[in-house]
C-alpha cells in the first residue's frame, strides 16, 4: 500500500500545512479509482469527502432542466474536486462523473471536520485553500451561464 503523506506534502493545495498537519490529513485519506462513466458523487446526495485527482478527467455537472446535465468544468490531474463536505447541510451542489479511468486520493470529510475542530490552525489553512476552489467553481458556472444565455453579440439589441 502506497503511503499518502509524501504525495499530500507535495501537492500545492496543501502547501500551507505543517508536516504534522499533513500526517493528520493523510490519516483521513485513501486511494480510489473510478471507471469512465462512473459517478464520484451526485448533486443532492450527502457530501462527506473530497478528492485530489491523481490521474484522469472528471466532469463537474449541474442539473439544468429541461436540458439535462450541463458540464461547468472538467477537473484533471492534480486538481481538487469537492467542497460541499465543508459547509452544512453537507450535500453535493454538483455532480461529478469520471470521463475516463480516474484515480484519486479521497479524503474523508467527517474525519477532517473532526480534526479541524480539534486543531483550528489546520481548519484555517484548509478553509483558505477551499475558498479558492469555491471561487473557481463560481467563475466556471458564471462562464457557463454566459455561454448558455448569450444569444446576441454584445451591444446589439433588437
Amino acid at each position: 500500500m502506497e503511503a499518502l503523506d509524501p504525495l499530500l506534502a507535495e501537492h500545492p493545495f496543501l502547501k500551507g500545512l505543517t508536516p504534522a498537519h499533513i500526517r493528520t490529513v493523510a490519516g483521513c485519506a485513501r486511494n480510489e479509482r473510478f471507471e469512465a462513466g462512473q459517478f464520484l458523487f451526485r448533486e443532492g446526495e450527502e457530501a462527506h469527502q473530497f478528492f485530489i485527482v491523481r490521474h484522469g478527467k472528471v466532469a463537474v455537472e449541474v442539473g439544468a432542466p429541461p436540458r439535462g446535465a450541463v458540464t461547468i468544468q472538467t477537473v484533471a490531474d492534480g486538481e481538487i474536486l469537492g467542497w460541499s463536505w465543508l459547509v452544512p447541510p453537507y450535500r453535493w451542489r454538483f455532480s461529478a462523473q469520471a470521463k475516463e479511468l480516474t484515480r484519486v486520493i479521497a479524503l474523508d470529510g467527517r474525519c477532517l471536520r473532526q480534526k479541524c475542530e480539534e486543531d483550528h490552525d489546520l481548519g484555517y489553512e484548509l478553509l483558505k485553500s477551499f475558498a479558492d476552489i469555491v471561487g473557481q467553481r463560481l467563475d466556471a458556472t458564471r462562464l457557463q451561464l454566459l455561454d448558455v444565455y448569450a444569444t446576441e453579440p454584445a451591444g446589439r439589441h433588437r
